[in-house]
């Protein structure tokens, strides 16, 4: 029976193994296929339907999930290591277009914005000046109002154009000790000579902008002396003799000196009324609520740092909290719409810094009755019932849309006297200039 298969098996193996050739014969090449005559013909076009249901396909095919990527915590802060040096990179040779669509969002083809800007007043001039100008309007306000008041201006001078606060102080309170000499001891001709040279005077005194003009505005006139046994001169302030008979008018300087404030801009509300409208919640802001300096920005790559550190730790409610309030501590101000009954719509921007009781103030003076009492509520109808507590710190910020309740017990007895009420409870100046809110 063996030998039966073997023998089954050497005939396929020879049938298969193609035709006969000779010893003697050349080995066989073996022969080519043909050539195509004729080229392909091209590829047509997929048709307009083929397209289409290509199309459809590769939309199904986004939105299936993709694959996740490796999360791992060292796969994480390599990758903002990343990112923080490439941001560090860019802030050192200014704001990268990155950076500014990141400190602002993307406004290509927005509607308007609900406001033009963030805006200021002038407490000198009445001027509303735009943000990005306030510092310019007010210097010039102050140079135009030496022509005024000189001893007046230049106080501003030194209060508001010198940032540095503990600098002022130092300084100020250096320069009342020489008024308070020369007030004290007006027969001493060595406290009515102040030499400009001295250490004090430079590390303290001379730094300050605005410092010289106060001097020479209040009788001090630059003379170049000679330094007792030295054989040298120096330049010196020294009291004209006639205001040794206004003694108490350089008191009274000395006094203002001490007692200023730096002249702050105040912040424009930028008051508007709007109609009833379903864009209420809709917000288009300006730049001007999201630019961040390079100070705010080296502080935001910090965060990040510290956040990449804090990934791979628990957290407490009270951590994650606190670290939220951080992070709406970075918007500057906030624009704020509050929707009454009537549906009309009373809008104003504030600091984000600002406690709420602000708002109940703004809200209560554009009432026609300001009695009324009343009650804010904030998204999801919660009530804002700390007013003590900042924007920044109730979630108000960049934007919000409150919602006005009048007090129920207080409406109904106004109900029950039979008193005719308005038609809308805001002011009718307000009124006459309502908008429509697009």
């Amino acid at each position: 029976m063996r030998k039966f298969f073997q023998e089954i098996k050497a005939d396929l193996k020879f049938k298969t193994a193609g035709p006969g050739q000779k010893l003697s014969e050349p080995a066989r090449v073996p022969k080519e296929k043909p050539k195509a005559e004729a080229a392909p013909k091209p590829r047509q076009a997929p048709t307009d339907e083929a397209q289409r249901a290509a199309a459809a396909a590769l939309a199904r095919m986004e939105l299936k999930p993709k694959a996740k990527l490796p999360s791992s915590q060292e796969a994480i802060k390599n990758q903002v290591r990343k990112e923080l040096m490439a941001e560090a990179a860019a802030s050192e040779k200014g704001l990268s277009e990155e950076d500014k669509d990141l400190t602002s969002p993307d406004r290509g083809g927005a509607a308007a914005p609900s406001v033009s800007g963030v805006y200021f007043i002038c407490p000198l001039t009445g001027t509303v000046v735009r943000r990005d100008q306030k510092e310019k309007h007010l210097r010039e306000a102050i140079q135009s109002y030496f022509s005024v008041d000189p001893v007046a201006a230049s106080i501003m001078e030194i209060h508001t154009l010198n940032k540095d606060r503990e600098r002022v102080r130092v300084g100020v309170e250096t320069v009342a000790k020489y008024l308070d000499n020369i007030y004290l001891h007006p027969e001493e001709e060595k406290y009515r000579k102040i030499k400009l040279q001295n250490k004090v005077f430079q590390e303290r005194i001379s730094c300050l902008e605005g410092i010289h003009r106060f001097f020479q505005s209040i009788g001090f006139e630059t003379k170049t002396l000679p330094v007792p046994g030295q054989g040298t001169t120096e330049e010196y302030y020294v009291l004209k003799e006639e205001m040794l008979t206004k003694l108490e008018d350089l008191k009274d300087y000395k006094e203002q000196l001490l007692s200023a404030e730096p002249v702050r801009a105040q912040l424009d509300r930028q008051l508007c009324v709007f109609k009833p409208s379903p864009e209420a919640a809709h917000f288009e802001l300006p730049n001007d609520f999201y630019n961040l300096t390079a100070e705010e920005i080296k502080r935001e790559q910090r965060l990040r740092t510290e956040a990449v550190e804090k990934a791979s730790m628990l957290r407490t409610k009270a951590m994650r909290e606190k670290e939220e309030q951080r992070e709406m501590r970075k918007y500057n101000y906030t624009l704020v719409r509050v929707r009454f009954p009537d549906g009309y719509i009373l809008q104003g921007t504030f600091y984000a810094r600002e406690s709420v009781s602000t708002l109940y103030s703004f809200v209560r003076e554009a009432l026609r009755d300001d009695w009324l009492p009343f009650e804010l509520l904030g998204p999801g109808g919660s009530k804002l019932a700390d007013e003590n507590l900042a924007f920044n710190e109730c979630g108000l910020v960049p934007s919000a849309l409150l919602t006005l309740a009048w007090d129920a017990a207080v409406m109904a007895d106004i109900e029950a006297a039979g008193e005719e009420q308005p038609t809308s409870p805001l002011k009718p100046e307000l009124l006459s200039r309502v908008q429509t809110l697009s």
